[in-house]
């Protein structure tokens, strides 16, 4: 296999389309209606709650701006949530470089578009393990499985997107791009994957570590009648 090694990209990116789904949403409010100001035209795509919260901050304004993961990729969330963001869409949005005819052509093929931003943190796995009594199935329903993709496949290609994982970096990606003109700029989204791989790095050692505790007759005890 040849590696797709890129030399050509945009240091300055214009942030058009934006990916949002999160468990905590502390500042998503101010988030979402901030990048609105800086870009009127800007397009959210969400999932579950997240999409909830944006339509009912947002009232009719909403009907423009805003349409739900499952609409766009055309498959329904399936039972409780679990696939939501898995998709075939998603990712070329997300991977997609923007000198790269290939990519172009398939985002043309699929009628996707491509992702700028991506703003998710993951499924609370430490406030569940937290609790008092969680048994092992508790836990491992907590383990967020698109959550890291999304972030990790946004990290990659940080020559083009944005990877937003700490609501505490949301006033910052904010004031740059209201100095900017709506774009992010390379140093801001090396930054942000930075933090991006330090973050799924911690969960997945988290989770790891949590199973390699348990004992097999927890886990098996958790599935007997």
């Amino acid at each position: 296999m040849t590696l797709n090694v890129v030399s050509h990209i945009d240091h300055q990116v214009k942030v058009r389309n934006v990916l949002v789904s999160v468990s905590d949403k502390t500042g998503l409010q101010e988030l979402v209606t901030q990048l609105l100001e800086v870009n009127p035209e800007m397009m959210f795509y969400s999932t579950g709650g997240t999409y909830s919260a944006i339509r009912g901050f947002l009232g009719q304004k909403a009907d423009a701006c805003l349409q739900q993961v499952s609409q766009y990729t055309g498959q329904p969330e399936t039972q409780g949530g679990l696939v939501k963001t898995l998709d075939f869409k998603i990712y070329l949005g997300i991977l997609t470089e923007t000198y790269n005819a290939d990519h172009q052509r398939d985002l043309e093929r699929t009628r996707a578009v491509p992702l700028d931003m991506v703003v998710v943190n993951l499924y609370p796995f430490r406030q569940t393990i937290a609790k008092s009594g969680v048994t092992v199935e508790e836990a491992r329903g907590n383990i967020d499985i698109g959550g890291p993709c999304m972030i990790r496949a946004a990290a990659k290609n940080y020559l083009r997107v944005a990877s937003v994982v700490n609501p505490e970096d949301y006033g910052m990606i904010i004031s740059e791009m209201k100095t900017g003109g709506g774009v992010t700029s390379l140093e801001l989204r090396f930054r942000l994957a930075q933090k991006a791989f330090l973050h799924t790095a911690a969960y997945d050692r988290m989770i790891a570590e949590y199973l390699n505790e348990q004992a097999f007759e927890d886990v098996r005890k958790c599935y007997e009648p």
